[in-house]
């Protein structure tokens, strides 16, 4: 198998797993786990599994050089505590569905990033695939919901916004590492960095969990989030990124809402019907044309 389709696969389990924990983060936050205390359990238990694996991976090429260690700070500030601690936050103070939409702004910050340091080149076909793909998205996630920004919501919806920015600066910043280090060794230290940047705004709710109070679903929802959702997703993420644009691995955010929507009909009961199916038609052509689509005409893409 080619390591650009194993990329492209990499980037559809990440984003499953991102999809699913829209349904399972919610069973256990707030009413359990505080936004801030839920992701300091991510950041520590996922940072201990990533350094756990230099048992078991090679240890050759694991040495860092110093002059990359200032930009696995960066990505240990923006990729894990900024990025997590916004979107938990946000989330806890605004609606689903502006979250939702929200997140999809992500492709286009790393486009327009991307663009102005000259790593990127928009064209036609990837401008209709971006447009198809927040089309679909937003279609599948406002069925039966209002779209309108309150005042009750706006500090929620910042939040997520500047969460989405987070996310793209540190794909950006992330992807030159790739290429002089294996994904498991980049991925060890930012997630180190990113504990230490957390662990001052998560001690305090962390300390005041009941545990007693979870049932073994709970606990099976927060291992999914650590294992699933944090090591494998932020795993295959960095993986996909030694293979693929970072406008690439930023599209697949796009499928969220469709896995969200499959996981909330299997468990909620939730109706398939016609928007939806449309919806999931927009957002899989979107994705196409922006990152698989080959024009033929010499100088498209």
């Amino acid at each position: 198998m080619r390591a650009e389709t194993k990329a492209h696969l990499a980037l559809l389990g990440a984003n499953l797993f991102y999809g699913i924990s829209y349904t399972a983060a919610k069973a256990v936050m707030p009413s359990l786990i505080q936004p801030s205390a839920f992701i300091l359990i991510r950041v520590s238990l996922a940072a201990l599994l990533f350094w756990s694996s230099i048992i078991w991976t090679k240890r050759t090429g694991s040495t860092i050089r110093k002059k990359d260690i200032p930009m696995l700070v960066l990505g240990g500030l923006f990729g894990v505590a900024m990025n997590q601690l916004l979107f938990f936050e946000g989330l806890s103070r605004t609606l689903p569905i502006h979250a939702s939409i929200l997140m999809m702004c992500t492709p286009l910050f790393i486009w327009g990033l991307s663009c102005f340091l000259g790593k990127e080149s928009l064209n036609l076909i990837k401008i209709i695939g971006l447009s198809l793909g927040v089309s679909g998205a937003i279609l599948l996630m406002s069925s039966n919901q209002t779209l309108a920004i309150t005042g009750a919501t706006w500090l929620g919806d910042l939040l997520v916004l500047l969460n989405a920015i987070s996310y793209a600066i540190y794909l950006i910043l992330i992807k030159p590492l790739m290429s002089r280090y294996r994904p498991v060794v980049v991925i060890r230290w930012v997630f180190l960095f990113g504990w230490l940047f957390v662990l001052p705004f998560g001690w305090n709710d962390f300390q005041t969990i009941d545990w007693s109070l979870f049932t073994a679903v709970d606990y099976t929802i927060v291992v999914f989030i650590v294992v699933c959702v944090t090591f494998l997703s932020y795993l295959w993420n960095v993986y996909a990124l030694r293979h693929v644009s970072p406008s690439t691995a930023g599209v697949y955010i796009y499928l969220q809402p469709v896995f969200a929507a499959v996981v909330s009909m299997s468990i909620a009961g939730e109706k398939m019907t016609i928007q939806k199916l449309l919806a999931a038609l927009l957002v899989f052509t979107g994705v196409y044309l922006a990152n698989f689509y080959k024009s033929r005409i010499k100088g498209t893409q």
